[in-house]
């Protein structure tokens, strides 16, 4: 387990570093990152060993000129349709078209290095199953400057009934153990891999403001220590969800790396306006 957890700790890193290409060539290679801008450069985490396999499909992105609109008269239903995501126009920047897939059975995903922090105290977690599910990332342009960056990410989610009415206490109580952790393992360092460790917090910022429950996770390193030396850096980096629950669905999102707590809670709100057509039962 240790030397998993080193190797893709090593891979979190490498993720944060990585930046787009345009949308275009991303759709042509078939490439999809699956979740927002991580911790940052200076300080890696714990990513958990076990992956679960989702059958999914690729989406065609709708013309940016085209928004989609909701139907007129909301229909209950299944899968779940692109105009209950939030779309390019609700964002205060210019973006591409999105980017996204579906899935069958797909858990619901909150922060995944939750489940490291569990695992690394002897604690059974897992995420709890949804039935369908529909995941985008929105990106800025590129320009002849800056390469395209991640501006918005959201996952929704069709639960089963009990599995509706129990996500937040379960949430709550992963969060509970892990509301002070520190992880060890290799890290880049000036340049250099070394071992390290890391004072991960997670809290609860903002409380049911919209939807039928909803929450802001603010996930951050306030610490981290080169073993080998001795030196303490103060990184400060943060990391924020906001998870929005109407009827079945649930709704995960998070920002860029610019992005605030102000403008994800507005986009919380946005978001929670378009699941009421699709959610079951309609708002």
């Amino acid at each position: 387990m240790p030397d998993e957890m080193r190797f893709l700790e090593r891979m979190h890193h490498d993720l944060r570093e990585v930046r787009w290409a345009e949308p275009a060539e991303l759709r042509e290679q078939g490439t999809r990152r699956r979740r927002r801008a991580a911790v940052g450069a200076a300080v890696a985490v714990v990513m958990v060993a076990a992956a679960s396999v989702v059958v999914t499909k690729d989406l065609a992105a709708p013309p940016p000129a085209a928004p989609l609109a909701a139907p007129a008269t909301p229909v209950p239903s299944a899968e779940i349709p692109r105009y209950a995501m939030v779309q390019p126009g609700d964002l205060p920047v210019e973006t591409g078209p999105p980017l996204g897939q579906s899935g069958l059975g797909e858990p619901v995903q909150i922060d995944y290095v939750l489940l490291a922090c569990h695992q690394e105290q002897g604690l059974s977690a897992d995420w709890e199953p949804s039935r369908y599910s529909r995941s985008q990332t929105l990106l800025r342009p590129a320009t002849e400057r800056l390469p395209a960056d991640e501006v918005f990410s959201q996952a929704v989610y069709r639960l089963a009934p009990q599995v509706a009415d129990r996500i937040f206490a379960r949430i709550d109580a992963l969060l509970a153990p892990c509301a002070n952790w520190r992880s060890r393992g290799d890290m880049l360092w000036d340049d250099q891999v070394v071992a390290a460790e890391a004072d991960h917090r997670w809290e609860v910022t903002a409380r049911d403001f919209v939807g039928d429950q909803a929450m802001v996770i603010q996930h951050s390193i306030t610490e981290a220590r080169n073993l080998e030396t001795g030196e303490s850096r103060k990184p400060g980096q943060l990391e924020r969800t906001a998870v929005v629950r109407v009827g079945d669905l649930v709704t995960v999102m998070g920002l860029g790396r610019d992005g605030t707590e102000r403008e994800l809670r507005r986009l919380a709100v946005v978001a929670a306006d378009r699941l009421c057509v699709a959610a079951n039962p309609p708002c």
